[in-house]
């Protein structure tokens, strides 16, 4: 298994033999404005470039979308991904979103989603704390998480737009990941508090999976999420985490055998 961070939740994984692109923003640096009511909502977003060739980039088997949210699924990835490229959409409304930009080929997650000896297992996850959903339910919408298993492969869970919650315990609890991804770069709405994991909720996913090695993504490319990687990094080394923590820069890869 080979995970390679591109920018913000936009990854390539290899696994047992495929290549997925997961939740593509493929615009340029500066393309769209701040998230209005976010913190620092006057920079631009993406705040960096890709950094890879985008052929390379799209030089995959499927691609996820977890969802639809502009900083997961933007403008550009509507243009550039192949409209004929198999696309994995967490519900039916996601699935008709993406179909209605001409794309041809996408197939809904389920509890067990089979594509050449993969299987994908969709998991729940929630877009904020119980207080920011009961006030902006309708903006932070459905999210999911991805669980990744095959016989030649360590299981992996990609968390998703998620905060720690009983539903991520319990992820965690049934499907026992070997390699574990998260968004935690505690992206923030005003007044509402994070809407994805903050440096606390990695420190709970980690006392959950004592096995497992803990990815950090979506960090430092929009403009509302306000963990920094060296305030992670500095939090993971003053609690003795840095041994299955792995906090990786923009293009930087992990391989797990």
């Amino acid at each position: 298994m080979k995970f390679t961070q591109l920018r913000n939740a936009t990854a390539k994984i290899e696994y047992a033999g495929k290549r997925f692109l997961v939740d593509p923003v493929l615009a340029a640096k500066g393309a769209y404005p701040g998230f209005e009511g976010t913190i620092n909502s006057d920079k631009f977003n993406p705040l960096v470039d890709l950094p890879l060739p985008l052929d390379e980039i799209l030089d995959v088997d499927a691609v996820v979308v977890t969802h639809t949210h502009s900083d997961h699924w933007d403008g550009a990835a509507r243009k550039l991904v192949p409209k004929d490229m198999l696309i994995f959409a967490q519900n039916e409304k996601d699935a008709a979103e993406i179909e209605a930009a001409a794309f041809s080929n996408t197939r809904i997650l389920t509890g067990r989603t089979v594509f050449d000896g993969i299987t994908l297992i969709k998991t729940p996850g929630q877009h904020g704390t119980d207080e920011a959903m009961a006030k902006m339910g309708d903006r932070l919408g459905k999210v999911c998480g991805v669980v990744f298993r095959h016989p030649g492969e360590k299981t992996l869970y990609l968390a998703g737009d998620t905060v720690w919650n009983q539903a991520v315990a319990d992820n965690l609890s049934q499907h026992a990941p070997d390699v574990i991804v998260l968004n935690c770069g505690d992206a923030q709405i005003i007044g509402l508090g994070s809407i994805i994991m903050n440096k606390r909720d990695v420190y709970e996913v980690y006392q959950a999976a004592p096995g497992a090695a803990i990815i950090a993504s979506h960090m430092e490319s929009v403009n509302h999420a306000v963990l920094s990687r060296k305030e992670l990094r500095d939090f993971l080394r003053e609690n003795g985490m840095m041994q299955r923590v792995f906090v990786p820069e923009d293009g930087e890869s992990c391989l797990f055998r």
